[in-house]
């Protein structure tokens, strides 16, 4: 029943938000993509919801997971991987590897279970050149260390090192270290927001759900009607008319939000000088990239007193294929897969190629 012409891996990202999930096939040293299954983690109840859709959408595409069809699968998820589980702050569900492997018919040594940022971080080696948008051109340093840094749901970091292999991913939970505010109106947010909880981490204001915090906080005299309909995505509007300047507050919200997450993105940089190159990856990227583009992100970065001039010259990158994590999910199966001598040999870097 399946179409493929070769091995195949199960790679996903599986986000608070969103979860995507595709099938490739290894053909003549190259990763195809022959499946597509992405939807919003809320419809779910279980990861075996997630997997029980994703197996009737292959189905429905011509591709059967059954009877050791699958090479490999490995997902990229929101979250600590600790003993194969999941610790996450924003998934509704718990997650195991046992789980993958009971619903997939995979032995434990063919699942992998990554951070969501190490995932994306594992597919930079495999980018194109149009998957990536430079915000500050610099000429990297070779072997230097590279930053990741990605804002959705949540905030995720890693760090990339290099060895003489080639790059290693550390993954990170610094999205979960304190806030350090840097203007009255940060204080005012940390302050606000310390009402509520113990700790303010930077991923309360630098994710998603940051842009209605600042909205309300900082202007509580701008209170939108669509603020109390559930089924409108705050964020979403507030960056809309952000960008479209159709709200002094969302105009200054997008200001201060954007700010926020380049001084964030300049604090990892001091604390492992990527002069590599820096990536900025996630959803909200791609959705304020007019912002991200008009320097506000870059003078944030590099705003360090006496490291600003060094840091302005790290090259900066936004991520703009949104399946990155997917792709960097699927290489690091496939190279599991070759350390033990089980499947073909790794694809050559870059070489994926979507299902026509």
């Amino acid at each position: 029943m399946s179409r493929c012409q070769g091995p195949v891996i199960l790679a996903g990202d599986i986000g608070g938000t969103k979860c995507t999930l595709a099938l490739l096939s290894i053909e003549n040293s190259a990763l195809r993509q022959v499946c597509r299954f992405s939807a919003h983690t809320r419809n779910f109840t279980s990861v075996d919801n997630l997997l029980e859709d994703f197996r009737a959408h292959a189905q429905r595409q011509g591709f059967e997971l059954r009877n050791g069809v699958l090479l490999a699968a490995a997902f990229g998820i929101a979250g600590t991987i600790v003993e194969g589980q999941v610790v996450s702050n924003n998934l509704p569900w718990n997650v195991q590897s046992i789980d993958f492997g009971r619903l997939l018919d995979l032995s434990p040594e063919r699942i992998v279970l990554l951070n969501d940022l190490v995932a994306t971080a594992s597919s930079l080696a495999h980018l194109q050149p149009e998957d990536v948008l430079p915000l500050n051109q610099g000429v990297p340093q070779h072997g230097a260390a590279k930053a990741l840094i990605a804002a959705g749901t949540g905030l995720g970091e890693a760090i990339l090192f290099w060895d003489e292999n080639g790059y290693r991913v550390s993954p990170s939970e610094a999205g979960l270290s304190d806030f350090a505010p840097r203007s009255d109106r940060e204080f005012q947010l940390v302050q606000a927001l310390r009402g509520r909880m113990h700790h303010v981490c930077v991923e309360e204001i630098v994710s998603g759900r940051g842009f209605r915090l600042i909205h309300e906080v900082i202007f509580p005299q701008a209170r939108h009607a669509w603020f109390d309909d559930a089924d409108v995505d705050a964020a979403a509007r507030i960056t809309q008319q952000g960008l479209a300047g159709e709200c002094r507050a969302c105009v200054e919200t997008l200001q201060l939000w954007t700010e926020a997450y380049g001084a964030e993105a300049g604090n990892m940089a001091l604390r492992i000088l990527p002069f590599g190159g820096v990536y900025v990856a996630g959803g909200i990227a791609l959705k304020i990239l007019p912002k991200l583009k008009d320097g506000t992100f870059v003078r944030a970065f590099s705003d360090k007193q006496n490291l600003s001039t060094q840091l302005a010259k790290i090259p900066i990158f936004v991520v703009l294929n949104e399946d990155a994590p997917v792709l960097g999910a699927a290489h690091t199966a496939l190279e599991a897969c070759y350390r033990r001598n089980e499947g073909p040999p790794p694809v050559a870097k870059g070489q994926i190629q979507n299902c026509a």
